[in-house]
């Protein structure tokens, strides 16, 4: 694993929640240089006393090079921390989900909010519709596979698709994937509904099509 060494007093806002840390308030990282490589690893984040403040996702690539999975010295980095975090941020918004049209495009995942930094879910069509995922960070990168099976399982919904935002994932030194992780993709032109209005968009990519806004 990991240790990153923070820089005297740029400690402060870790030890009040901050969740992101910059390189400019690291003062080494030690560890194995695959490790060191790799986006998403779990490190160890320490005050230059060696107090522990928080582990985190590092990831070289990345403007915010580690992202904070916990403050608490005692909760591991693993699966089922994973299928924790989903499970709770499914609960929170069961009652909306569950109660959406079939043509409501619903958050389920907001990232940093739910303990899962990088991490967008939205959800179309309940249960038996499609849950479109952004991986926007190295740390929900790296724990792809119990994410999506801890979707699935807290979910019911068997249709899981990963939509690339080009941009975002270069700037974090991921490789450019979209495409179903689990069942079927949706298809490439779907009505959404909201706040009273409707429109046609794809959900694989994000794209709207124009002029088909309109009251519901």
């Amino acid at each position: 694993m990991l240790i990153i060494t923070i820089k005297q007093g740029k400690e402060k806002s870790l030890l009040a929640g901050e969740p992101w840390i910059y390189a400019s308030a690291i003062e080494k990282v030690d560890g194995k240089p695959q490790e060191k490589a790799k986006p998403g690893s779990t490190a160890i984040v320490q005050s230059s006393s060696r107090q522990f403040l928080a582990r985190a996702a590092y990831n070289a690539k990345s403007q915010i090079r580690a992202r904070v999975w916990s403050f608490r010295e005692d909760e591991p980095i693993d699966h089922a921390l994973m299928k924790r975090r989903v499970k709770a941020a499914v609960a929170k918004r069961a009652a909306g989900w569950r109660q959406a049209g079939a043509t409501a495009l619903v958050p389920l995942v907001l990232g940093e909010e739910d303990g899962l930094p990088g991490l967008l879910v939205d959800s179309y069509g309940g249960p038996s519709g499609y849950l479109i995922c952004r991986f926007q960070a190295g740390g929900v990168d790296a724990w792809k596979v119990p994410i999506v099976q801890a979707l699935i399982a807290e979910t019911g919904c068997p249709n899981v698709y990963e939509r690339c935002e080009e941009l975002v994932r270069k700037g974090e030194g991921l490789p450019l994937f979209s495409g179903a992780l689990a069942g079927d993709a949706p298809p490439d032109r779907v009505e959404v509904t909201d706040a009273g209005q409707r429109w046609q968009m794809d959900l694989r990519t994000g794209f709207e099509y124009p002029k088909t806004r309109q009251p519901r």
